[in-house]
């Protein structure tokens, strides 16, 4: 829907790939939907959960077998986002690598975005 025809709007690490993979197969969903919502110090968190179905206007990323779906409402905010898959010793999960964020708060859950 934002995107341009040549380039997708959310990339994947090859980690997220397998992880987005292996849990789509242990769910067996559709994919995973993210998102955002107003929530958080910074004002707004990202959200991801399973998808069991994919509306007309959402937004199909299909990278090497692993499939994310993002909400219409979402699609601007995520643009040009870079998620990755890192497992560290203090923490495991995602990592959201994203060019439209200005702040996020100390502990890392939430951001804010520039105006769009």
């Amino acid at each position: 829907m934002f995107g341009l025809p040549s380039k997708q709007a959310v990339t994947l690490t090859p980690s997220a790939v397998k992880q987005i993979i292996h849990l789509m197969e242990n769910s067996g969903k559709e994919g995973l939907r993210i998102g955002v919502k107003k929530g958080g110090c910074a004002g707004m968190e990202y959200t991801m959960d399973f998808a069991d179905s994919i509306d007309e206007h959402d937004e199909v990323i299909e990278q090497n077998g692993a499939k994310v779906i993002i909400a219409p409402m979402a699609q601007m905010f995520l643009f040009g986002t870079q998620i990755d898959f890192q497992t560290t010793v203090l923490e495991t999960g995602f990592k959201f690598t994203n060019p439209n964020v200005v702040e996020s708060c100390g502990c890392g859950e939430s951001i804010r975005f520039k105006d769009l």
